[in-house]
């Protein structure tokens, strides 16, 4: 399997391109989100980069504006990571660290998280190298430093219109002995998301056929667990106040009336079931 590199131009990524650069295996893909006008000139300088080590190169266009969320940007760049990756075959991987790691977190419970936010960065499909290891950004800037890593600083990253950045300068605070801490603690909590995981996929009925008030009679937190995975499993990714509304659909529903799930998938409501497949 071949390895899609996701490669912005910073410190972080540069190291991890260093690391694969004589990899004939691996592709760099670059998004340029098209938030700045500076940002062509990152995608030209990974190009060259990638380019100058023989290695085939994927350009993905936002053009996403100076306001976009970063959750916008974020699924932009991984609907493009992932159209690269089944193009080639390949693997994404990313240059996520500990300090990365510890941010996300926060920002989750600062938004609100449920358990699964605890848990980030836990997708089987993507590889992170650093964050495997346990990497801090010290020892990220470190190991650049030493290898004379070429890279582009992104100015938005010291900006305190994201509420990244005020996170990120807090958190830089961290000792590295309570950071790997964290990190023990977070290792632990993939294996529990795991578990539950595994849990709730066993109960899915195997001919996608739900029980209305089985659904409606059990915790409501299991509940929106359950059709979290259910809608997984055919392709449709919701929201929580998404799979919420589905939820009180299902409770309240007359027969045969229709419910619209996101991507356009259509749901009919018989009086003691209905069909997800």
């Amino acid at each position: 399997m071949r390895k899609v590199l996701a490669i912005s131009g910073g410190v972080d990524s540069m190291l991890l391109f260093s690391l694969f650069a004589d990899d004939k295996t691996a592709v760099v893909a670059h998004f340029d989100h098209g938030t700045r006008p500076s940002s062509q000139d990152d995608a030209k300088f990974v190009e060259r980069i990638a380019k100058n080590h023989g290695l085939s190169f994927f350009l993905g266009h936002g053009r996403l504006g100076e306001n976009v969320s970063e959750a916008e940007a974020r699924t932009a760049r991984y609907r493009f990571l992932y159209k690269v990756a089944e193009e080639v075959n390949g693997e994404i991987y990313t240059a996520h660290h500990l300090n990365d790691l510890v941010e996300t977190i926060a920002i989750n419970f600062l938004r609100g998280t449920g358990w699964r936010g605890l848990a980030p960065f836990s997708n089987d499909n993507i590889r992170r190298p650093f964050l495997e290891k346990g990497y801090t950004k010290k020892d990220i800037l470190k190991m650049a430093a030493e290898k004379n890593i070429v890279f582009r600083q992104d100015p938005t990253n010291v900006s305190d219109n994201y509420l990244r950045n005020r996170v990120r300068e807090r958190s830089s605070e961290l000792s590295e002995e309570v950071l790997k801490s964290l990190y023990d603690q977070y290792q632990k909590q993939v294996a529990i998301r795991a578990t539950i995981e595994n849990e709730i996929t066993n109960l899915l009925p195997k001919d996608g056929r739900y029980n209305r008030k089985w659904l409606s009679k059990m915790h409501s937190e299991v509940a929106l667990e359950i059709l979290r995975a259910a809608l997984k499993k055919v392709g449709v990714n919701a929201t929580r106040p998404q799979v919420q509304d589905f939820l009180a659909a299902i409770t309240s529903y007359l027969p045969e009336k229709k419910y619209n799930l996101p991507g356009g998938k259509m749901v009919t409501m018989h009086k003691h079931d209905f069909i997800l497949k």
